[in-house]
C-alpha cells in the first residue's frame, strides 16, 4: 500500500515506481563491489534466517555443501559469514523485462486482533477454516509450464466452476457454518489480516493464538488502498494501511461494499503459538527484516536476496541481505518483494508506510544460472 508523505520537515523519500511492473525479467551477472552497503550489513542478524532455507534446500545437489559448512558455522562472525557468502554464491542483479533495474517493496506484518471462540454482539466477523466444497486442482503433469500454478473453484454437477466470492462468502451463500475458527470484533482489522495471511488473536478468555494461512478462494487479490484513491475518496499519500482505517471509521456504513469490491478471500487455521515466526511458503519461521515474499516465478523459494532500499517514508538506506521464505498474491513481477516487519506497533508502522523503490541481486551458488518462470506477456 502507498507511505503517507513526510512532513515539510522530513527528507522526502524517492517515490516509488506507478503502475504494473513490467512483464517479464532478466538477470545481470554483477561483482560483490555492485551491491550498495554489503561491506556495512551485520550479517549475522540474517544467519538464522539463512539456516531456516538450509532446512528445505539442503537435500538438493547446489546447495547440500553450502548448507553443510553453514551448519559447521553455528555463530561466525560478520566477517567470517560475509566471507562464506562471498565464495559460495554470485550475485544476479534483476531486472524487468525492459531493462529497468528498480522495483517496488512494500512491508507486512503480524497484526493482532481481538476475538473470541463464540459468536456475540461484538465478535461477529468469522475467520473460516478451508471448506469442504473447495476444489484445488493442480495441472502441471499435464501442463508443465503451469508448474506451481493452481486453480480453485468447485463443483457445479460434473463441472468445475470458480468458488464463491468475498461477497458471496460474507453474505452466507457458501456453505461454511461450522468452519468458524474465531470470531472477530473487527471488519476493517480482519481485512488487514486477510492480507498478511498470519496473525495474533486476543480472545475474550484471555488466551492468545496465532493464525496463519490455510487457503485461499482463488480470486486475485485487488487492493482496497488503491480503489479508494480511484474513486477519490484518499490521496495517493493518503492510501497507507493507516489511511484506510480513520477513512473506514468516517464511513462505516461503506465498509463492506469496499471490503467485498477485493474478490480474494482467505481461510485460516490455527499455528502453534510457540513458533518463532509465522511460516513462510518455503514452510519455515520467517524472521523480522530478513524475510522477503517474493513472485517465485522469478525468485527461488530459500534463495538469498540482497535488497537495496530505504526506510519507510524515508531517504535513508535500508541495505541488507533477506531471504526469499514467502510468496503473495499481490507479490507478482520481476524486481518486486515483501519485507517481513515482525510484529507489535513498531511493525504495524513500518509496514503499513512501506512503498519504496527498491533493486534487489538474487544470490546463487556458485555455477548456477538464473531460471525465471515469468516471462513477457
Amino acid at each position: 500500500m502507498p507511505a503517507p508523505i513526510a512532513s515539510d520537515s522530513a527528507p522526502k523519500p524517492t517515490p516509488a515506481p506507478a503502475g504494473p511492473p513490467a512483464s517479464g525479467v532478466s538477470f545481470r551477472p554483477a561483482s560483490w563491489h555492485d551491491l550498495p552497503g554489503w561491506r556495512d550489513d551485520q550479517i549475522t542478524e540474517a544467519w538464522s534466517a539463512f539456516n531456516a532455507s538450509c532446512g528445505p534446500l539442503a537435500s538438493r545437489e547446489e546447495w547440500r555443501e553450502i548448507c553443510a559448512t553453514a551448519s559447521g558455522m553455528p555463530n561466525p562472525s560478520v566477517g567470517a559469514a560475509r566471507r562464506f557468502f562471498e565464495r559460495a554464491f554470485t550475485p544476479w542483479l534483476v531486472t524487468s523485462g525492459d531493462g529497468a533495474d528498480e522495483g517496488l517493496i512494500t512491508g507486512y506484518y503480524e497484526p493482532l486482533l481481538r476475538g473470541s471462540r463464540r459468536p456475540t454482539g461484538r465478535y461477529r466477523f468469522p475467520l473460516y477454516r478451508v471448506p469442504d466444497d473447495l476444489l484445488v486442482v493442480d495441472l502441471s503433469d499435464v501442463y508443465p509450464e503451469l508448474k506451481g500454478l493452481r486453480l480453485r473453484g468447485k463443483l457445479d454437477g460434473r463441472r468445475v466452476v470458480p468458488y464463491y466470492d468475498r461477497g458471496q462468502i460474507e453474505t452466507g451463500h457458501a456453505p461454511l457454518r461450522g468452519k468458524e475458527l474465531v470470531w472477530a470484533d473487527d471488519p476493517i482489522k480482519r481485512s488487514f489480516l486477510h492480507i498478511q495471511r498470519s496473525g495474533w488473536i486476543l480472545l475474550d478468555s484471555g488466551q492468545t493464538i496465532r493464525v496463519g494461512y490455510a487457503d485461499q478462494n482463488g480470486y486475485p487479490y485487488r487492493s482496497i488502498g488503491r480503489l479508494l484513491v480511484e474513486r477519490g475518496e484518499l490521496a495517493l499519500e493518503q492510501a497507507s494501511m493507516q489511511g484506510i482505517k480513520s477513512w473506514a471509521r468516517s464511513h462505516p456504513e461503506q465498509v463492506a461494499q469496499l471490503l467485498n469490491s477485493n474478490s480474494s478471500y482467505v481461510f485460516f487455521r490455527e499455528l502453534p503459538s510457540q513458533a518463532k515466526g509465522p511460516p513462510g511458503s518455503l514452510g519455515v519461521p520467517l524472521t523480522p527484516e530478513r524475510s522477503i515474499a517474493v513472485d517465485a516465478r522469478v525468485v527461488p523459494l530459500g534463495a538469498p536476496v540482497y535488497i537495496a532500499t530505504t526506510w519507510p517514508n524515508s531517504i535513508r538506506p535500508l541495505q541488507r541481505l533477506v531471504f526469499a521464505q514467502d510468496t503473495g498474491g499481490a507479490i507478482r513481477g520481476a524486481v518486486r518483494a515483501d519485507l517481513f516487519w515482525g510484529q507489535g506497533e513498531g511493525a504495524a508502522r513500518e509496514a503499513g508506510r512501506m512503498k519504496q523503490r527498491l533493486r534487489m541481486w538474487l544470490l546463487l551458488p556458485v555455477g548456477s544460472v538464473p531460471q525465471s518462470q515469468l516471462t513477457a506477456d
